[in-house]
């Protein structure tokens, strides 16, 4: 028994790890796409501009209140239908875009929240002060703001690397698809196969999830440190 899954193993493991590696590059760059996209509408949407917010409401409502399976057949499916050619994407570049977009919608609710979360009198403090609204944003709101960003955006990046599975629909050969294709070669030994490519995902969760922890916890330490060589000494 024992020599039968050393013996799949070996031969189905450099195709997953090629899936594998697929699936870091796609998930890296939607991360990337999505982080920023969503940092720009979240810092907009935090400070409730008249006509910007409830546009932006309407963007999130939209993508949070779809599947994102849906969202990928409508920019690879439906959108290059329309004739218009720069609508007409690879499999690719629809990934990738259906990814950014798809995560964007949930950096701006965090990032936006969380600028909410600050209290309005650091604002009318650092108005007082003559400091512009760019400032007040990048040198006192941001940097308290980001000790409750950075909590969420674990989670919303696991979920990101796991929607990753969902492009294999469009022909992208990430690692749940090499993963469908090792099972075709080895009908059998369907739990195992599963079973390594679950490990290989949870392998790369989990380091994740603790970098986004050391992150929030630095965050939090210089937050601190900022407060309290702002406060006047005794």
């Amino acid at each position: 028994m024992i020599e039968h899954y050393t013996e799949v193993l070996r031969s189905v493991l450099p195709f997953l790890l090629t899936g594998f590696v697929e699936t870091l590059r796609i998930s890296l760059l939607g991360v990337a796409g999505g982080s920023v996209l969503g940092f720009l509408l979240g810092v907009v949407r935090g400070q409730n501009f008249r006509y910007a917010t409830p546009l932006i409401g309407g963007y999130l409502h939209l993508l949070r209140g779809t599947p994102f399976l849906v969202q990928l057949y409508v920019i690879y499916f439906v959108l290059p239908g329309t004739g218009i050619p720069w609508l007409m994407w690879d499999s690719m570049t629809a990934s990738l875009l259906s990814l950014s977009i798809y995560t964007s919608s949930y950096v701006t609710e965090i990032v936006s929240g969380a600028i909410r979360a600050v209290p309005r009198g650091q604002w009318e403090g650092a108005f007082a002060l003559g400091m512009r609204r760019v400032q007040t944003l990048r040198h006192i709101i941001l940097p308290q703001a980001a000790a409750l960003i950075l909590p969420s955006l674990g989670g919303v990046y696991v979920n990101l690397i796991k929607a990753t599975s969902i492009v294999s629909v469009v022909g992208i050969s990430e690692l749940t698809r090499e993963g469908e294709n090792a099972i075709l070669r080895y009908p059998g030994d369907i739990l195992f196969i599963y079973g390594v490519v679950a490990l290989i995902y949870f392998c790369y969760c989990f380091p994740v999830l603790k970098f986004v922890d050391w992150l929030e916890s630095r965050s939090r330490q210089n937050v601190s440190r900022g407060r309290a060589t702002a406060e006047p000494s005794p």
